[in-house]
């Protein structure tokens, strides 16, 4: 074993779990990008001992760890809360096959849906799992966690849980790297024995029963692990807290006594009934569902329950300072006030976003338009307002088939990134060619999964870790699977975007449209020219401000009785993509020399 000297580095939640997989001696990890657990890969891509892969979606990721833990090898995958929806199902046949070498899956909670569809709590997932769960509380426990995981799994032959959440994700803080043995290749090798990999019903249901006694020597293990840490108080208020709503308690009750736990699947049951016994009053404060709580209650166990409620959006200080307050029967503080009178900001695509043309045209053609995961789900805003429905990844192309077969009539689009149609569209695109479908769907391919922070996916020819691959195309996949009509299109051209989209979606037949401009902030596209808005020629109709392109403002104007104003384009923010000359009947935008 190598030993590292005494290194001290001030890492983000995110990172500090890359360093963990490093020091633990996982050898690959698999994941697809999703805020907030991103940069956990991005990271773990620059230990080159790691082989590392973006993965074309959550399923996949947890199939390839699952693969490599077979085979002796440490693995981890890594996702946000949603992503572990997609990749549930080989994670619950998994706990009944069990781990070789260790299996860490970091779910990356979002409450307050800072940039999620939903917040749900996944800690009742490792409840409903049957598999451990550990829940770090700062960076350098995310380093430590992901070590401890590793040897639990490994130990207990079973995959490991490690639940985030937002700002433990992306808040920083220091973490000791100190005096870790670097953990060389496992000497576990795979070995043939069907009755521990083969899951059909003679060999599960004794699985099943080696699962249960799995969960007895964990409960047991939580009930000694250091993880659980007590910390002594005054006795007169007693709080069970775990993850990030520790750091907010331990601020906002200094005299409280404090049980925090950082394993929190199996609880410890004995020593949260001796705390329970050593207190005056119990709560219990976590961000989400009633996790910690039922199980308390369950236990028979009396919990204080305040009267502000934490279980909606995301925890604050400010929340749980308000919740001391009531508790020493104080005046509450006031919630803190934002500064001056600023003026809202709606969400807007970027300058010269090639998806806008798209939208634009949608708009204007008056299509049903069920949406996706993804930046274009901006395209739902005024003024494109072009965006009907989104629920999940993929589920764009299943919407409009299901809109089409309940005939709901009029012209219906599936719109849906080139990113997310690798992830979870091809199988929705074959059900419509299979089963007689006629949708549109468009695929805004901007050559890089955008809204996470320009990952590559199958369709860059580059993988995480550097390397030239295949660079698959989505018209490609589209013909491969049956569809005749497929159309390449450039969204800065309106009228061809205009024409293709309307012949499409006026089509009997299914079709794919695929319109490709690469990402202007993911390709770091040079401006090489630029547009100015003659303010005579002008005639304030406002038909360039239906863009919604943020660098189109109206300027202004010393008329103030006039309700029409002229516009005008910010040099700053214009990237040259000419959509508002297009728009233009006045001629009144010009080509402006660099």
């Amino acid at each position: 074993m190598q030993t590292v000297a005494t290194n001290k580095k001030i890492l983000s939640g995110n990172e500090a779990i890359a360093h963990g997989a490093f020091a633990g001696g996982v050898e690959v990890a698999s994941a697809y990008p999703g805020t907030p657990s991103t940069e956990i890969l991005e990271n773990v891509s620059k230990f080159p001992e790691i082989y590392c892969e973006w993965a074309v979606n959550e399923k996949v990721g947890m199939e390839v760890v699952i693969g490599a833990s077979f085979a002796g090898s440490r693995s981890l995958t890594a996702m946000k809360h949603v992503g572990l929806n997609v990749a549930m199902d080989p994670l619950m046949t998994f706990a009944y096959l069990g781990a070789n070498g260790g299996m860490v899956v970091i779910s990356a909670d979002d409450p307050g849906m800072h940039s999620s569809q939903n917040e749900q709590d996944n800690r009742n997932v490792a409840k409903f799992a049957k598999i451990p769960m550990l829940e770090p509380s700062d960076s350098q426990e995310c380093y430590d966690m992901v070590q401890a995981a590793l040897d639990i799994s490994e130990e207990f032959k079973t995959p490991v849980l490690l639940r985030t959440t937002t700002r433990v994700s992306h808040s920083s803080g220091i973490v000791d790297l100190t005096s870790f043995e670097l953990k060389g290749r496992s000497d576990k090798k795979y070995e043939k024995d069907i009755t521990k990999t083969v899951p059909v019903p003679l060999f599960a249901r004794r699985m099943r029963v080696v699962l249960d006694e799995k969960l007895a020597g964990l409960a047991e293990y939580s009930e000694h692990s250091p993880m659980q840490k007590l910390e002594p108080g005054n006795g007169k208020v007693g709080i069970i807290t775990s993850g990030i709503s520790y750091q907010y308690a331990r601020e906002a009750f200094p005299e409280a006594s404090i049980l925090k736990l950082g394993m929190t699947f199996p609880i410890p049951k004995n020593m949260i009934r001796d705390f329970a016994a050593s207190v005056e009053k119990l709560y219990v404060i976590e961000e989400g569902d009633p996790y910690l709580e039922e199980q308390i209650l369950a236990m028979g166990i009396k919990i204080t329950q305040p009267e502000i409620s934490l279980r909606i959006g995301e925890l604050s200080p400010d929340r749980i300072t308000r919740l001391a307050a009531e508790v020493n029967n104080q005046e509450p503080l006031k919630p803190a006030q934002a500064i001056g009178d600023l003026p809202a900001r709606p969400p807007v695509l970027c300058p010269g976003c090639s998806h806008r043309g798209v939208f634009y045209a949608l708009n204007r053609l008056k299509a049903l338009v069920t949406g996706d995961i993804g930046c274009y789900s901006l395209g739902t805003f005024a003024p494109l307002s072009a965006m009907d429905t989104i629920v999940c990844m993929g589920a764009s192309i299943g919407n409009a088939h299901g809109l089409e077969k309940a005939n709901q009539g009029g012209r219906i689009a599936a719109v849906l990134g080139d990113s997310t149609f690798f992830h979870s569209g091809i199988t929705g695109l074959l059900n419509i060619v299979y089963n007689r479908g006629a949708s549109t769907i468009v695929v805004l391919d901007n050559r890089t999964t955008a809204m996470t922070g320009h990952q590559d996916n199958p369709g860059t020819g580059r993988t995480l870790m550097g390397k030239e691959t295949v660079e698959t195309r989505v018209e490609d996949i589209a013909k491969g699977l049956g569809v005749k009509r497929v159309r390449v299109i450039d969204p800065y051209n309106l009228d061809e975007t205009m024409n293709v989209l309307k012949e499409e979606l006026d089509s009997d037949e299914p079709s794919v449209v695929v319109a490709k401009r690469p990402c202007v902030l993911g390709a770091k596209i040079k401006v090489t020219r630029q547009f100015d808005v003659d303010s005579e020629a002008c005639k304030a109709c406002g038909a360039c401000l239906k863009l919604g392109c943020p660098a189109l403002e109206v300027a202004d104007s010393e008329d103030t009785d006039s309700k029409r104003r002229k516009a005008r384009i910010n040099p700053v923010l214009c990237t040259g993509c000419g959509m508002c000359v297009q728009v233009c009947k006045f001629d009144a935008i010009k080509e402006i020399k660099l």
